[in-house]
């Protein structure tokens, strides 16, 4: 780690990080480039990280050389700590006075609990900053060459977990009018309860041929990308050992990556016999 905090970052008007302030950033989805300078540079002042289990450990290489890096994941089904430890550390932490960066992966406010952890500080009267990460439901199933909106086949898109605080899949989403109302569901930390969700889409109408897209460590050297139907999902995912982290997309965007993984182009592999329905039709700007 270079001790020259400055030369990360091009001439700008970069914002202060004082004592007491606590910044909340997104990390992104894994692959380091994809990062904010926004991010970077509170990475680089900060004197303590507090970042989740999602934050790839290259992007911890670029932090000041002083900075103290704490650990402070949530995943799901493993011993993680519980979230008021996490709120009320980072609180202490400002009230001792250090510049604390909470560093979490993709988007904080993107079923990241970065909206909690804000509410609390803020009622502590702990100063606070927010930047904003590329988020793995947008920047992950780019990474894999599949767009979440097309103007041929979609003209909306939800996003949704696959599971609440109680770490069942949500009650309160009224899967009738989800299966109908959006042609593009895009599916964080669903593997667990993937069979229920799946099975909860078919009965409220979603056809069981419907392509779907599982992208497992979105953006990293071990991304992988099952593709398979809504009715297969589940067993597909379970035949193939697929883990968490990873990104479920449902709809005919998915399609599209037979035409434009570039990934895989870019490693020289052939291309794929094409779907026409892939490859869509596009109009003049």
């Amino acid at each position: 780690m270079s001790d020259d905090r400055d030369t990360f970052l091009p001439p700008g008007d970069w914002p202060e990080f004082p004592p007491g302030l606590v910044w909340l950033a997104g990390a992104g989805p894994g692959e380091p480039g994809l990062m904010t300078l926004l991010g970077l540079h509170a990475l680089r002042q900060a004197d303590v990280i507090v970042h989740d289990a999602l934050v790839e450990p290259r992007i911890l290489e670029w932090r000041g050389p002083n900075a103290v890096v704490e650990y402070a994941g949530k995943r799901g089904g493993k011993p993680s700590a519980k979230q008021r430890d996490i709120s009320l550390r980072l609180i202490e932490l400002s009230r001792a006075g250090k510049r604390v960066l909470r560093l979490k992966g993709g988007d904080p406010f993107v079923f990241g609990r970065g909206g909690e952890e804000a509410q609390t500080l803020v009622r502590a009267g702990i100063p606070i900053r927010i930047t904003p990460g590329v988020s793995a439901g947008i920047g992950g199933l780019a990474w894999a060459g599949i767009p979440v909106t097309h103007r041929d086949v979609n003209q909306a898109v939800t996003f949704l977990t696959g599971h609440d605080q109680s770490g069942l899949t949500p009650s309160a989403i009224d899967w009738g009018a989800l299966a109908k109302g959006s042609p593009v569901l895009v599916m964080y930390m669903a593997i667990k309860h993937l069979a229920q969700i799946t099975g909860n889409l078919l009965e409220a109408g979603r056809g069981a041929e419907e392509p779907v897209a599982i992208v497992s460590n979105a953006t990293l050297p071990s991304m992988s990308v099952l593709e398979t139907t809504l009715g297969r999902a589940a067993a597909d995912a379970q035949a193939n050992a697929v883990e968490a982290p990873a990104i479920v997309c449902l709809g005919e965007v998915v399609r599209m990556r037979q035409v434009i993984d570039w990934a895989s182009q870019l490693r020289g592999e052939p291309p794929r016999d094409l779907d026409p329905l892939a490859i869509g039709t596009p109009e003049a700007s």
